[in-house]
């Protein structure tokens, strides 16, 4: 045997070494990987589980809907009404209890007509016809005023503007008590049934204060 061929020999069986290495390696980086690749899915499964909750939590359905559309024709009957109380009213406490129903309502518009905006909904608009909106909401019981009711309390002043006023609210209030209800039974939407929890403790206390004003127990 010559030398050139051990030569031939012994590079053929380095190369031979180098390729069994190099195969190694890279069983070895797929496995590593194929690992890696196993604990990252694992990990973006999770995240993605995460995601989906947090997707749920703020997912909205059909009553979310139907109670921002039907409330917020609502909340913008009781301003009007609460609005008329600074010029007519003779009691200090109506007047009061008007301010703080503005306060407390005018943002409560705001934030839903955000909600059916960010939906895709349509947004009742102030001024159109609340009777349709009312209907709209798929709630019977509203309390919503009739167009003669609010003519009739436009018209009153002093103590017969406060009786008129705290009467009407008091059922405008239970109409909303009786809608946020629904919500918080069938709504979906988080922020929608918290509000609605809000305004069923508001307003069951206003109506409590509303009947002590009329003298009512």
């Amino acid at each position: 045997m010559t030398i050139r061929t051990l030569t031939i020999r012994t590079l053929t069986r380095r190369a031979a070494l180098a390729t069994v290495a190099v195969t190694g390696a890279l069983v070895l980086a797929a496995c590593g990987s194929g690992d890696s690749d196993g604990d990252s899915g694992s990990a973006h499964a999770g995240h993605g589980a995460s995601a989906t909750a947090g997707a749920s939590t703020g997912a909205h359905n059909a009553q979310d809907v139907a109670f921002a559309q039907g409330m917020i024709p609502h909340h913008q009957q009781a301003l009007e009404m609460a609005e008329l109380a600074d010029g007519r009213a003779a009691s200090a406490e109506v007047k009061d209890l008007a301010s703080r129903i503005e306060k407390a309502q005018d943002p409560e518009i705001r934030t839903m007509t955000g909600w059916l905006k960010s939906w895709g909904e349509e947004v009742p608009m102030a001024g159109m016809d609340h009777s349709g909106h009312a209907g709209m909401s798929g709630m019977s019981g509203s309390g919503m005023m009739s167009e003669a009711d609010m003519t009739a309390l436009k018209k009153a002043t002093g103590k017969d503007f406060d009786t008129r006023f705290l009467t009407l609210m008091i059922e405008h209030h239970q109409g909303a008590v009786t809608m946020a209800g629904t919500e918080k039974d069938k709504g979906r939407y988080s922020a929608a049934t918290a509000m609605a929890d809000d305004i069923v403790t508001a307003q069951n206390a206003e109506i409590k204060e509303m009947k002590k004003l009329l003298g009512e127990k």
